[in-house]
């Protein structure tokens, strides 16, 4: 059953609470703006997609190791990394609405509505010219997609050269050229545009005046780059080899909306890879193929992913575009993958005074490697999965149901064990059922309810299978086996359930995929 955009993301905040996904947090107090917590089901589908990507990093590549580094770091880290100085997003307000803006996103949106008018002009003209359209050709000389076309250029152009010189005035100048209107009130009544620095702050110390101003890491990047040559010797790695970490980070977003897409605190995946300078385009191109494959062995629609290369460059990179994801608000970044040159490196050698460079025994020299990375949000992957996976059906005999048809690897709840009725001996040989799987397999028990209620409650949290245990199961140790997606059911031998079920649910199922 189709359903509109709006009210897909709707149902999905909706269905997230109700089936112990994520809650607000501290609700009971009225909550805390973009912060969210993980419920019982949440937590263990976070845990799944961790898995799937540290399992994928760790195991399938022998040249890359993981680390946790902690939080709190010395502040000089973040005057190293340019994060004290650069790390601002302009940041503007509406007067008659009262709501606030990132300056730079009110202009790429400007932008992307422009380039949807292309694709509409382009739309027209194919329908009317048929198998005989040109598309190329058209874009080329259709006037009004030139004109279109010069503006997108000229916006970008301007845009790429506010955000590098810091050029607020100029910012706000582009976005009244582009005659962005505020989407609340309307109106084009805006406040200058200013730098807001995105990092927390706090103090380290057990008196005030001894305190010592730190940050929480707005990146989990830098523990891995302060730690370069901690893993390579230790590890007693060689070129190339990456250093992999899942960890949480924080930012003081301008504009923190859209559930968990944006939020204030989140958990970041992101795996540095050090490199041979002058490598890192070969490696950058490497990267971006296998990233797009590990997304889409999770078969969410291979159309649900494109990449978006970056016009405006962080001051560390030569090269970075992003994964962008269709999520119900549209296309948005999922993952990105940078070339991050040897900024960091080279930067942390300045400000700490001790030498970062790999000697390279082959070439009999001393040098700062370059570094491709790649960053995947945790939580974006989770709204990746959950707004794909939720679908509404409608059955053959009229019912409906709502079922999260969320990758099988990944379901929190991989198998339901079911005795039919609470009576005759069935829950004494469920539980016996239940007691062999728990060690293998996340199992739940249910007993209350009609089977149809209790199948209708696993379908909501995406549990793959469910074992029910029937009265035929006394006289022939056979159960049957419910396939959530398509409800068959199967007749199976109590022996044959666990081997089957293991087999069926294993993440190494997504993880081959990758490699063929």
């Amino acid at each position: 059953m189709a359903i509109q955009e709006d009210n897909l993301f709707k149902n999905v905040i909706s269905h997230s609470k109700e089936y112990g996904f994520i809650f607000p947090s501290s609700e009971i107090y009225d909550g805390l703006s973009a912060v969210y917590d993980y419920g019982q089901n949440g937590a263990e589908l976070k845990n799944n997609i961790k898995e799937y990507w540290w399992k994928f990093m760790t195991l399938l590549h022998d040249n890359i190791v993981g680390i946790d580094a902690a939080i709190f770091m010395h502040p000089t880290t973040w005057k190293a990394s340019g994060h004290v100085d650069a790390f601002n997003d302009p940041m503007v307000d509406n007067k008659d609405s009262k709501k606030r803006y990132r300056a730079d996103v009110l202009v790429e949106d400007a932008i992307a509505k422009m380039e949807e008018k292309i694709q509409k002009e382009v739309d027209k003209a194919a329908k009317r010219f048929g198998d005989s359209f040109d598309s190329e050709m058209f874009i080329k000389t259709n006037p009004r997609v030139l004109e279109y076309s010069q503006k997108i250029a000229n916006a970008n152009a301007r845009l790429k050269e506010s955000m590098g010189n810091g050029d607020m005035a100029g910012m706000k100048k582009l976005m009244e050229d582009l005659e962005i209107t505020d989407p609340v009130s309307g109106t084009k009544n805006w406040t200058d545009v200013r730098q807001f620095n995105l990092m927390f702050s706090t103090e380290m110390g057990s008196i005030a005046e001894e305190a010592n101003k730190i940050y929480l890491r707005p990146e989990t990047a830098q523990g891995i780059f302060v730690n370069f040559l901690n893993v390579q010797k230790t590890g007693r790695m060689k070129l190339p080899f990456g250093i992999a970490q899942i960890g949480k980070a924080f930012r003081n977003e301008i504009v923190a909306r859209q559930f968990i897409f944006r939020m204030r605190e989140f958990e970041q995946m992101e795996m540095q890879f050090f490199v041979k300078p002058g490598e890192e385009m070969k490696w950058y191109e490497f990267w971006k193929e296998k990233r797009m494959k590990w997304h889409k062995a999770l078969d969410l629609g291979d159309e649900n992913y494109r990449y978006h290369d970056h016009l405006n460059l962080a001051h560390y990179a030569n090269a970075a575009c992003d994964i962008q994801f269709n999520f119900p608000m549209g296309f948005k970044e999922l993952e990105g993958i940078h070339s991050r040159t040897d900024f960091d490196l080279k930067s942390h050698e300045k400000y700490s005074g001790k030498k970062l460079q790999y000697f390279d025994t082959e070439d009999n020299e001393s040098y700062i490697p370059y570094v491709v990375e790649t960053s995947v949000g945790l939580d974006r992957m989770f709204l990746s999965i959950l707004s794909k996976a939720y679908t509404e059906e409608k059955l053959p005999d009229g019912s409906e149901r709502v079922v999260l048809k969320i990758p099988v690897p990944l379901a929190p709840v991989k198998v339901a064990i079911l005795p039919l009725v609470k009576k005759d001996g069935l829950p004494e040989k469920a539980m016996e059922i239940m007691n062999e799987l728990k060690y293998d397999l996340r199992c739940f028990y249910e007993e209350k309810d009609a089977i149809g209620k209790r199948y209708r409650r696993q379908d909501a949290i995406g549990t793959p299978y469910c074992v029910t245990v029937d009265h035929q199961t006394l006289t022939d140790d056979t159960v049957t086996i419910r396939d959530r997606d398509s409800m068959k059911q199967e007749r199976v031998k109590i022996s044959d359930v666990k081997s089957q079920l293991i087999a069926a649910c294993s993440i190494n199922n997504i993880l081959r995929k990758i490699e063929q």
